[in-house]
């Protein structure tokens, strides 16, 4: 594609740290990525365990981010790298929704870090002090300790869990080179804050 294309522009996005579909009402449960064409250097994934990384938060701040709510917008991670190409339609199919800061894993019971690019702001806060703090917990939760790195080889298929997880692509030359990779995402099942609010479901 040319440097100017729409499309590519708009990919580039996932360069951010994110949580796959964390902008939707029900955001992902899990992913699975194939690699059928890679270029010659760059075009790795990392991931950051969300779950490791909210253990070593000091508990005074852990107790500080329960319950918190951010907002969370396909607009808000694309304004980041300077996309803001979409029509009206589009801004009305996908409206910003609420997301947990903080969740429990509901198959291990383990609590987890929700965070992603996509985050725009803690609901009740001034907008630039929840971004102060979602970025700097991006910041903490992508230290190299809780980070992967995956190099691709072609044919390799990658699961991961988009509920404890935060990942990102890494740049690579997209003027010259092909990197043709598959994804197949799944849906939870409840958005975490209306999982907080349902009658006998996991916290």
């Amino acid at each position: 594609m040319s440097a100017d294309d729409k499309r590519l522009l708009f990919n580039r996005g996932n360069q951010l740290w994110h949580t796959d579909s964390s902008f939707k009402f029900v955001p992902a449960r899990c992913s699975l990525l194939s690699a059928r064409e890679i270029p010659p250097e760059g075009g790795e994934t990392e991931f950051a365990d969300l779950r490791a990384a909210y253990d070593a938060l000091p508990e005074e701040r852990q107790r500080m981010l329960e319950g918190l709510v951010a907002e969370h917008s396909i607009f808000r991670s694309r304004a980041l790298i300077g996309f803001t190409e979409f029509n009206e339609d589009i801004r009305r199919e996908l409206p910003s929704v609420p997301q947990l800061i903080v969740r429990r894993h509901a198959d291990s019971g383990r609590k987890t870090l929700y965070l992603a690019s996509h985050a725009s702001h803690i609901v009740g806060w001034p907008v630039e002090d929840g971004r102060r703090l979602i970025e700097e917990l991006i910041a903490f939760a992508t230290q190299a300790r809780f980070v992967y790195r995956h190099r691709w080889r072609v044919g390799d298929l990658v699961m991961w869990d988009d509920r404890c997880t935060m990942h990102r692509g890494r740049p690579y030359d997209d003027t010259k080179y092909r990197r043709d990779m598959h994804r197949t995402t799944v849906s939870d099942e409840i958005n975490s804050v209306e999982r907080e609010r349902a009658p006998g479901t996991a916290a």
